[in-house]
């Protein structure tokens, strides 16, 4: 009876260890998520825990103005799973140079910016205060816009584009600044989706685009200090020479230095060590981690103080992801689904009111 008795002890005890022992590792397992992806379930009233820096967030209110819209909300269901796999690894054969023209009565601006292809059929990504342009065309009195998608090295006029999406909260943030020389900002939502519609002299349409592999997963804190490679068309010969300058497409390895959060408390935007591409005109060019994936987008000068003559700041393809499923309900893949056509006419009907809304209130 003794030895039934010690062991029973000895099975329990042996348990009881075992369970101990098994919850103190995956209490350790979470902490140590938690500290690569801080959550942002947090106790109201309470501030966030993050190892990040934090940048201002200028977004307070979000328009509802696509999730009440039943003919766009309709376009994204039933369709495709957009983001078709990637067809090349090199950045520089997904690059475009977007030059828009913008002619009113009082001047005429011209601008130029860097895109890529993120899907085989001609999906575009860039800036919004790249891609705002076109949104401008459906506003009669406020000018006329002509933009020519431009690839190669040089860049040559291959493609006439239209635009997909450009986020509407971006809009009402800076419509006071649209037609702004030089765009201030921190590349909060500034981002904008286009496809391309036709050729310039008419020839076909290629099957496929080269389209580059996109990673719009949580951007860990630990790939601060890892090498990236950053790609664009950098303008400096262009703001010196005139429109008429060739532009070159370049790539150059670069380090993350830094991460900041729009208080998501998560990996918002990349601050990236000075290179060759950091200049005006490489705004809307991919950012690639060492699998070739594009982890974010070029969006703003950096600190050169901090990080060296031309730094750059890059906003995450996670933030993109996360905040284009908060304006429409929708991922960025889905975002891609169906004709893109139907699409492109959809949201130029639903939104362009709403832009001429806030144009007037800013005049």
């Amino acid at each position: 009876m003794n030895i039934l008795i010690d062991g029973l002890v000895f099975i329990l005890t042996a348990y009881i260890s075992f369970t101990t022992s098994l919850a103190t590792s995956i209490e350790g397992i979470i902490e140590r998520f938690e500290t690569v992806y801080p959550s942002e379930m947090i106790e109201e009233g309470e501030e966030p825990e993050t190892p990040l820096a934090s940048l201002p967030s200028r977004f307070r209110s979000i328009p509802d103005i696509l999730l009440r819209s039943a003919e766009y909300q309709r376009a994204s269901l039933g369709a495709g799973a957009g983001l078709t796999e990637s067809t090349t690894n090199d950045p520089t054969q997904a690059l475009v140079n977007i030059f828009c023209t913008f002619t009113t009565r009082e001047y005429i601006r011209t601008t130029t910016g860097t895109g890529f292809f993120i899907d085989a059929d001609g999906v575009i990504i860039t800036n919004a205060h790249v891609a705002q342009f076109l949104l401008m065309e459906g506003t009669d009195d406020e000018g006329t816009t002509e933009c020519t998608i431009r690839t190669g090295s040089p860049a040559t006029a291959r493609y006439q584009a239209e635009l997909l999406y450009l986020p509407p909260a971006w809009v009402q943030d800076n419509a006071a600044q649209m037609k702004t020389e030089v765009p201030m900002g921190t590349g909060e939502r500034d981002y904008a989706l286009m496809f391309v519609s036709d050729t310039v002299d008419g020839s076909p349409l290629p099957a496929q685009f080269p389209a580059l592999a996109v990673d719009s997963s949580l951007v860990p804190v630990t790939v601060k200090n890892n090498q990236v490679i950053a790609a664009g068309y950098p303008a400096g010969n262009l703001a010196a020479n005139g429109a008429s300058s060739a532009l070159y497409s370049v790539q150059a390895e670069t380090v993350i230095s830094d991460l900041y959060t729009f208080g998501s408390n998560y990996a918002d935007v990349l601050a990236l060590r000075g290179s060759v591409v950091g200049a005006e005109g490489a705004s809307g060019g991919p950012v690639l981690n060492t699998e070739g994936e594009v982890i974010g987008m070029i969006s703003t000068r950096g600190d050169d103080s901090v990080d060296g003559p031309g730094s750059l700041r890059a906003i995450t393809m996670s933030h993109i992801n996360r905040t284009i499923e908060e304006e429409t309900g929708f991922s960025l893949a889905q975002n891609l689904n169906g004709n893109l056509q139907e699409r492109s006419d959809i949201f130029a009907r639903t939104l362009t009111p709403f832009l001429i809304t806030l144009l007037e209130q800013a005049n």
